[in-house]
């Protein structure tokens, strides 16, 4: 049992030694084929290579510092909160980690970032209308009328976006989200972020990265500290409005006694508007302090809860690039036609025994 096994491998082994040297043969009676696909493979791998643009990266590093309130701070916050006043405190970590990346991600950021004026050869224009001429979509917009004439002006509010703006400005995001749009967190436990834009403009790499680390800082800032800034300018807006009343009660007091100068003793009812100013004046007084000592907190507490963004390294021109070499193209461009050519010719040969077995 175990001779005839060991013959059947045998069988087998110069049976597939017999096949591939059928293969090598016929694959040498084909050798003109090779070459003739391996030199055009290399022809179209150059001319990939030199039509192909260089990738310009533009990175940015910034690190986070999100201060918290202290313990001497939080007793003052417990004392104003027992005269039921909020001034802040906690604005929260939904932003924290890789909630923060994923913001600069977001289409809302990219697409704000996207309307902010830079200045290409003299001329102002967005950001986005200098991602279409870059990619020379006009030149296809031409014969159509319903985009032929749309316009990305400067204004990050929108105000003039039509429909087609907004498809538009959809297809621009979803490109830079896939292909141009790098942003990660080096490590978990350092707040350092990292962003990338790769184009093959070189400008527009710098100046996307730019505004979008500016635009998402803003933004990220404005957020966390918005509850602390609300509830200052409320309480700044209560402190002017009592110091108003304070300042009408003690003209109110002045003009009462200029009334009762010289009254007879016995008239006191006359003294009656004096005493009530007298008393709205002691009044505002008190709650005028109570406030001013609240807003002065809500201050300190507005400085706590605004996160410091600290930019580590800037894009600086020239920016690294990424070309595709001439060397590789050749190389790369041969190799992928002559296995292309080789797949072929195989899989002919095997059709071809297959159908007269």
């Amino acid at each position: 049992m175990e001779k005839r096994t060991i013959e059947n491998e045998e069988i087998s082994l110069k049976d597939l030694l017999k096949k591939i040297k059928e293969w090598y043969s016929y694959l040498l009676t084909q050798w003109k084929i090779i070459v003739l696909a391996g030199i055009i493979g290399a022809s179209l791998g150059l001319v990939y290579s030199l039509k192909k643009k260089p990738i310009y990266t533009a990175t940015l590093t910034f690190a986070v510092e999100d201060e918290k309130s202290s313990g001497g701070l939080g007793g003052a916050l417990g004392l104003a909160s027992s005269f039921g006043i909020d001034v802040g405190g906690g604005g929260g970590s939904i932003f924290s980690g890789s909630n923060l990346t994923e913001l600069f991600k977001s289409r809302s950021m990219v697409e704000q970032t996207l309307m902010t004026p830079v200045n290409v050869n003299g001329e102002v224009i967005s950001l986005a209308e200098m991602y279409i001429q870059n990619n020379k979509w006009r030149e296809k917009w031409n014969n159509n009328s319903k985009i032929k004439n749309i316009k990305f002006l400067p204004d990050i509010n929108h105000k003039y976006f039509t429909r087609v703006h907004d498809s538009i400005m959809g297809v621009i995001y979803k490109n830079l989200s896939k292909n141009a749009l790098s942003v990660a967190q080096k490590d978990k436990k350092i707040s350092i972020i990292s962003i990338d834009v790769s184009s093959n403009n070189e400008l527009f790499s710098l100046y996307f990265c730019q505004a979008l680390a500016n635009q998402v800082g803003t933004f990220y800032v404005n957020t966390k500290s918005k509850k602390a800034r609300m509830n200052m300018e409320i309480l700044e807006h209560q402190v002017d409005s009592i110091r108003s009343e304070l300042n009408s009660a003690i003209t109110g007091v002045a003009i009462a006694n200029d009334n009762t100068f010289n009254l007879n003793p016995a008239l006191n009812v006359r003294r009656a508007p004096s005493a009530r100013r007298q008393v709205d004046v002691q009044a505002n007084t008190a709650i005028l302090t109570e406030l001013v000592k609240q807003a002065e907190l809500a201050k300190v507490t507005l400085r706590k809860e605004t996160p410091l963004i600290q930019v580590i390294d800037k894009p600086i021109l020239p920016l690294p690039k990424e070309s595709f070499g001439k060397m590789k193209g050749i190389v790369l461009g041969a190799v992928l036609a002559t296995f292309l050519v080789l797949f072929i010719l195989i899989s002919k040969m095997i059709y071809i025994k297959f159908l007269k077995d």
